[in-house]
């Protein structure tokens, strides 16, 4: 089978406006059809959007040689919208460590307050710098972005520090695997060629063609829910709040959501009627009527993309088979609701890369790739979970569902009690990690950490990434307070005998029994971690909490070995 035999539509063909300009990246003729030869990669990742950009910039910061093939020559999709444009706290702290938050940061839109109306009345409001711990991080809540600049940036920063080959027009077209290697047919401008590969990460989105070539069984979830897109740019400004209508009185009481972007560019969210024609709802004349409903009459507005969209849900059943990794939308699909797409295979990627690195380096056991299963998909099923909730209550079946949804609406416009119960999207946090046989049950383990502020020695702030940049592949152990002379023995044991950064954390006033130390004043290192009083925590490189302890012991030493899926041979 050929992914030109799996291709579909990419269900833009009804789009309107002028569109956004896109990079365009130059054809390189690949090494294997100079040289007629087959190269063999250790990594090769299909599809170079969001998900698989990530994992190759992640990558080359790690300093793992990968190839990166697209078979477009742009970032975004040709004559299509925004596409994603909320991006989550844990996703702009995973570009800080890439290296591209700051381009992010000054492009986008901050954000952390919602409000949320059932015709004229609010029904809920939240502002989620309130909530979990956001305050926290050196980054916000939520940044809004159109998806094409991440992915733009990505590319910039993955040219910069070198070890990936990005190969735009290369489209595969055929695929098989076996005991020992990988072997991807691609087609180019200039040719066919072959080339093998020890792991291939099929990024390729959700019309994955290497998940139905290999079969790949999944659980899917489709409804009649419709809605119409409308990027637009006005001449007076809408309020800078994210707003929701989960019954728009200028909609026909349907839901809509507006949302500030990057260039003072509005994404308007309009939910349609179920039968809805999706050639005469992005109709230019019919959105001008529309956005007149909402704004007013003779509003000025540029609309610069039009499109409608239905949405599904789907769920593979496992995140690898034999060589093939899967992320992203090639793994799972969600309503858009909350921010749980694109945020999701940030995070897949995130996940996989320092895995990768340190099992192809021999610092980890092969089961740690395994462990992406477990985590991943726990991560995409609990997102599958969530945003069809609250599919389900902005389209509610006939019955017990409608009345659910008619009773939270009518009781959250008189008390306060009520108003979570309205549900337009729960938004994207870190996902947890329960059943990852590399995390104990120890506090905090399998917990995000937040990218807090810490003191070095000589006053300065630093941030818990800078840490994690300078540990790369290796464990990070955070040991607090002050050690006694054979715990610091077999603090230093650990880390000449296992990949592992050890930093002694301190209080404002304590002096360091360690070369490297840090101070804590505020508590939020110990706070992020989980960490026990005078105990330790240990850190993977994705930030993610493998374990903590009270002492250093036994404990430790088991923890760094399970973390690194090590324990077969610490046995």
């Amino acid at each position: 089978m050929t992914y030109r035999d799996t291709a579909h539509t990419n269900g833009y063909e009804f789009t309107q406006g002028a569109g956004y300009a896109l990079p365009e990246y130059p054809f390189v003729e690949p090494p294997e059809l100079r040289d007629g030869r087959r190269a063999h990669h250790p990594i090769v990742i299909v599809g170079a959007g969001i998900t698989g950009l990530t994992l190759a910039c992640s990558l080359a910061r790690l300093g793992v040689p990968a190839v990166l093939v697209d078979e477009d020559n742009t970032v975004g999709v040709k004559g299509a919208s925004s596409r994603g444009i909320c991006y989550t706290q844990k996703s702009l702290e995973i570009f800080d460590r890439l290296g591209i938050y700051e381009r992010i940061a000054a492009k986008g839109i901050r954000w952390s307050v919602g409000r949320t109306f059932a015709g004229e009345d609010e029904v809920y409001r939240f502002d989620l710098r309130d909530q979990g711990g956001f305050g926290l991080s050196a980054q916000p809540p939520f940044i809004n972005i159109q998806q094409f600049y991440i992915e733009g940036f990505l590319v910039e920063r993955i040219l910069e520090l070198g070890q990936v080959d990005i190969r735009w027009k290369n489209r595969l077209v055929a695929f098989e695997q076996d005991d020992r290697v990988a072997t991807l047919t691609l087609e180019t401008p200039a040719g066919r060629y072959t080339m093998q590969a020890d792991h291939v990460i099929d990024a390729t989105g959700s019309a994955s063609p290497l998940r139905k070539w290999l079969q790949v069984p999944f659980d899917s979830k489709r409804g009649d829910d419709r809605w119409c897109i409308a990027d637009v740019r006005f001449g007076t400004r809408p309020p800078l709040e994210r707003h929701t209508w989960i019954e728009a009185p200028f909609n026909e009481n349907r839901a809509v959501w507006q949302h500030l972007m990057a260039d003072d560019v509005w994404r308007i969210d309009y939910q349609m009627a179920p039968d809805s024609d999706p050639a005469y709802v992005s109709r230019e004349d019919v959105v001008r009527e529309r956005l007149e409903r909402q704004f007013g009459r003779g509003v000025d507005v540029d609309i610069v993309w039009v499109g409608p969209y239905a949405y599904r849900s789907e769920c593979v059943h496992a995140m690898r088979q034999q060589r093939v990794f899967f992320m992203g939308d090639s793994a799972k699909i969600v309503s858009p609701f909350g921010a749980r797409g694109g945020n999701t295979g940030v995070a897949d990627a995130d996940n996989l890369a320092w895995k990768l690195a340190a099992v192809l380096r021999g610092q980890a056991g092969p089961a740690l790739l395994e462990s992406y299963q477990d985590e991943r998909l726990e991560a995409a099923r609990e997102n599958v979970r969530v945003t069809n909730r609250t599919a389900r209550f902005l389209r509610p079946a006939d019955g017990v569902e409608r009345r659910f949804r008619e009773a939270a609406i009518a009781l959250a416009k008189r008390h306060a009690f009520a108003r979570p119960l309205i549900n337009t999207g729960r938004m994207a946090v870190a996902n947890a990690y329960h059943q990852s046989r590399v995390c104990d049950d120890s506090p905090g383990s399998g917990e995000s950490t937040q990218n807090v502020a810490l003191r070095w020695l000589d006053g300065r702030v630093g941030r818990l990434n800078d840490l994690l940049g300078w540990a790369g592949t290796d464990l990070l152990l955070l040991v607090f307070g002050p050690l006694a002379s054979t715990e610091r023995r077999r603090v230093r044991a650990l880390a000449a005998s296992a990949p592992l950064r050890a930093v002694q954390v301190l209080d404002r006033r304590a002096a360091p029994q360690a070369m490297e130390a840090v101070r804590d004043p505020a508590g939020h290192l110990r706070q992020t971690t989980a960490a026990p009083a005078g105990g330790w925590a240990l850190v993977r490189p994705d930030g993610y909490v493998a374990a903590t302890g009270p002492a250093v012991d036994t404990d430790l030493v088991r923890s760094v070995a399970r973390a690194l899926a090590l324990e077969e041979q610490t046995a």
